[in-house]
């Protein structure tokens, strides 16, 4: 079985790439013919008028042309005994502006047009008759479908950090503010789960505010550790609802960029290997990185969290667009690969909206923006804020 992707022309990044070969492949499997070739080209408005002119009379662009290697039938073709099914040709100028004019992601649009090409290679054809436009639309329905079957029904869920009410307090060596006292209050006001890092400095959270929290929070407790022997047992004693492998550094303020899989395979294996005995989900804190991606799903990660860190700290404008588009295309292969999806890190009032509108991210991970800005608004009113801002941007 081969599923070729072919770049022509036009760049496209590793990681919409990577869910592109991962969508070919379905298409092949999902219609019995996995022992079929069929090549994808991704090229430009000018060259694909170009074959429009030259194959159909036609002098304009369009957003994708089939070209099969035999006429017929779905069946007569499935019965024949060459493997090349034929090529794709698709516009990545015209699929990105009927994405924006659709309110679509990029992937998802794309996604349709490779699903309504492959289908002419297979016989379909919509121009026929009213007939025939109607069964093929239906299976392009169910394919799409199928591929998309574990996008998210609702929207993103916030779950808050605590971590720096525990930094304040940890600041006088007292023992207030608490940070339980604290998660009850965002729960109360709608967080959808809690979040803390037991450092293995111990600079805020202590091993006590874990097992208490463990204890109280009647939403969803997520850990944030580091794979170390000694929080991973403190981890599968709590039991806590799942947990975020993150990297740490003593000397660091916050967490620095996403945790390194490929370096440390073995390692965060084994973690997970440990806590899926126990039956507590695995999440992975890692950058927007392909491979990064498919290494969390092939070591048996449940989740993957996105380290937004980039995105909120971008300065200049284009910078901070790639990063959002970076961050939406990751999101969207690992939906593909299979793995749930989460983010967080340096979001805050301004800049969640649009990655809270990312329809494949299930929970946004925020604290420090909601704790500081409680300083002045209270955290009751700043978790509902928050959610405000996460509820309208889903809902768009």
């Amino acid at each position: 079985m081969s599923s070729t992707i072919i770049i022509h022309h036009q760049k496209i990044n590793r990681t919409v790439q990577t869910a592109l070969d991962l969508i070919g492949t379905a298409l092949l499997d999902l219609t019995d013919r996995s022992g079929k070739n069929v090549n994808f080209l991704f090229t430009n408005d000018r060259e694909i008028q170009k074959l429009n002119r030259t194959y159909r009379n036609k002098n304009e662009s369009t957003n994708v042309l089939s070209f099969p290697f035999t006429s017929g039938t779905d069946e007569v073709i499935s019965s024949l005994p060459i493997n090349e099914l034929g090529d794709v040709v698709i516009s990545l100028e015209t699929a990105r502006k009927e994405a924006e004019e659709m309110h679509l992601s990029f992937l998802q649009r794309l996604t349709w047009l490779m699903t309504h090409g492959f289908l002419h290679l297979l016989g379909y054809d919509h121009e026929q008759s009213e007939a025939e436009a109607i069964e093929m639309a239906k299976k392009e329905e169910m394919l799409l479908t199928v591929i998309d079957h574990y996008r998210r029904p609702v929207m993103p869920h916030l779950a808050i950090n605590v971590d720096h009410v525990a930094t304040i307090r940890e600041a006088r060596g007292i023992t207030e503010p608490d940070p339980v006292t604290a998660a009850g209050i965002c729960e109360l006001a709608g967080a959808k789960g809690i979040v803390v890092h037991l450092r293995e400095d111990r600079r805020h959270i202590q091993d006590r505010d874990v097992s208490i929290l463990r204890e109280t929070v009647q939403t969803k407790l997520n850990l944030e550790m580091g794979a170390t022997k000694e929080i991973i047992a403190i981890a599968l004693a709590i039991k806590p609802d799942m947990v975020t492998l993150v990297p740490e550094k003593r000397q660091e303020l916050t967490t620095e960029g996403g945790l390194d899989v490929v370096s440390q395979k073995k390692k965060i294996a084994k973690a997970i290997e440990k806590f899926m005995k126990a039956n507590i989900p695995v999440s992975l804190f890692i950058d927007a990185d392909p491979e990064q991606i498919t290494l969390a799903h092939e070591i048996g990660a449940t989740f993957i969290e996105l380290h937004t860190g980039k995105y909120a700290n971008a300065r200049d404008e284009m910078i901070r667009q790639q990063e959002y588009d970076l961050i939406k295309s990751s999101a969207e292969y690992a939906f593909q690969t299979g793995l749930r999806v989460n983010a967080g890190h340096g979001l805050n009032y301004i800049n969640t909206a649009p990655i809270a509108a990312i329809d494949t991210i299930e929970e946004l991970s925020i604290g420090h923006a909601i704790i500081a800005r409680s300083v002045f608004t209270g955290l009751d009113q700043a978790v509902r804020e928050m959610n405000d801002i996460i509820t309208g941007a889903s809902i768009l």
